[in-house]
């Protein structure tokens, strides 16, 4: 990122202005220490020392919680454990009240979150850090996205550079950390910016967990029961039972045709690259072309929600994946890449560590389809579905970059 730098009027302090700025304001960003950010006397607090929050200490119900790591790294309030009003009036340093900041410091360490309204009375452990902030020089919402910020992020984890184990800064350090920061106004701008733009990030993502929340419980009702012939729900036209049918009587496998390619055998090109979880990259050629399913043969990466996809042109698939193609007069290849997902694959693989799904026993699966145009419909619906499942998660992820692009370029 480019910043302007120039020198102060008041001596040779060096001040600094981000790339992007709000119209009206002009005046360079002060460094100061990152103490100077916060409350003069609780400006941080590391959690107590194990030994006074032990498990032995917590009692099954109290008005007063113990907040932890996961409050911090997951943004949510939700308490497991109780301690007694003794207990928390010798802990009276270690409360939490609205407005705080708790950082993660241990694990997944550097994660922040803002104490909200409402929250029960409580202490926090040894695992997370306490900051109060100097609300005369610092603001809310601008803190909380400035320490959330890459750069800050890898600031606070730059503890022990090169090792394997990531560590957070120690605090003494941090207090003594020279950072630049606007005037109050600007700082109010832009927090109320990102407050804005995370709302609306939070938004999408809970659109886009409902649609994958809807295909799921779709799947369940559209799809027989163990034990039953007919969906749950079907579309109008459709009253026969479905036929119990395997794999090899729906579908051809394309297995041989498959072609595995190291990374630095691999020509860049336009055609996507599929292993067992999907696309790896893209490369020049192809080894099939049309539609097919691709079902993960080894190495899937979840075996509850097993790798099924549905590709459609052309395609190189290395032996990580099986291939198969619907047989046109009984099956649809979208319904029977539905099927397959709908089905439990995990007690058809064999192996430990590196599950597999040999061919011959994928061939022998089972489960119950429709005639040929009730499949066609269900197939057309879940696609339509994962459509406009694909576009919210572009539109997700076109926000997320937007929002970290901004946040590169209007802090420093």
């Amino acid at each position: 990122m480019q910043i302007k730098e120039r020198r102060s009027e008041m001596g040779d302090k060096i001040t600094k202005s981000p790339k992007i700025r709000f119209v009206g304001f002009t005046d360079a960003w002060e460094e100061r220490k990152f103490i100077e950010l916060l409350d003069i006397r609780e400006g941080i607090r590391r959690g107590p020392f194990g030994s006074a929050l032990k498990k032995e200490l917590f009692v099954p119900k109290s008005d007063y919680v113990v907040y932890e790591q996961q409050n911090a790294i997951y943004d949510k309030w939700e308490t497991r454990y109780n301690i007694t009003k003794d207990k928390f009036d010798e802990l009276r340093k270690f409360v939490l009240s609205e407005g705080d900041f708790i950082m993660s410091g241990a694990g997944t360490i550097g994660r922040i979150s803002r104490v909200p309204n409402g929250i029960k009375q409580g202490v926090f452990n040894q695992a997370l850090i306490r900051f109060k902030i100097n609300t005369e020089v610092t603001n809310s919402n601008y803190f909380l996205e400035w320490i959330r910020s890459d750069n800050m992020q890898r600031k606070f984890t730059e503890a022990n550079p090169g090792s394997a184990m990531t560590n957070l800064v120690p605090m003494h350090e941090v207090k003594e950390w020279v950072v630049s920061s606007p005037s109050l106004g600007e700082q109010k701008k832009i927090g109320d910016f990102f407050t804005e733009l995370s709302y609306l990030l939070t938004l999408h993502q809970r659109k886009l967990e409902l649609l994958k929340d809807m295909k799921k419980n779709l799947l369940h009702k559209m799809f027989p029961k163990d034990g039953a012939n007919v969906p749950e729900i079907r579309f109008g036209g459709f009253a026969d039972a479905w036929e119990q049918l395997t794999v090899s009587e729906l579908a051809n496998r394309y297995d041989n045709l498959r072609v595995p390619i190291t990374a630095s055998e691999r020509v860049a090109g336009s055609t996507p690259y599929y292993g067992a979880n999907g696309i790896q990259d893209y490369v020049e050629g192809f080894t099939h072309d049309g539609e097919f399913i691709l079902v993960a043969e080894d190495g899937a990466s979840d075996l509850q929600n097993y790798p099924v996809q549905y590709v459609n042109g052309k395609v190189w698939v290395n032996n990580h994946a099986h291939v198969l193609q619907a047989k046109p007069e009984i099956a649809d290849n979208k319904f029977l890449m539905n099927a397959l997902k709908h089905t439990n694959i995990e007690p058809y693989l064999v192996g430990g560590g590196r599950a597999k799904l040999n061919a011959d026993v994928m061939m022998k699966i089972s489960f119950r389809v429709p005639e040929l145009a009730e499949q066609k419909q269900i197939g057309s619906f879940f696609a339509n579905l994962d459509h406009l499942t694909t576009l919210h998660q572009r539109e997700l992820n076109s926000l997320e970059n937007l929002k970290k692009s901004l946040l590169q370029q209007m802090f420093i």
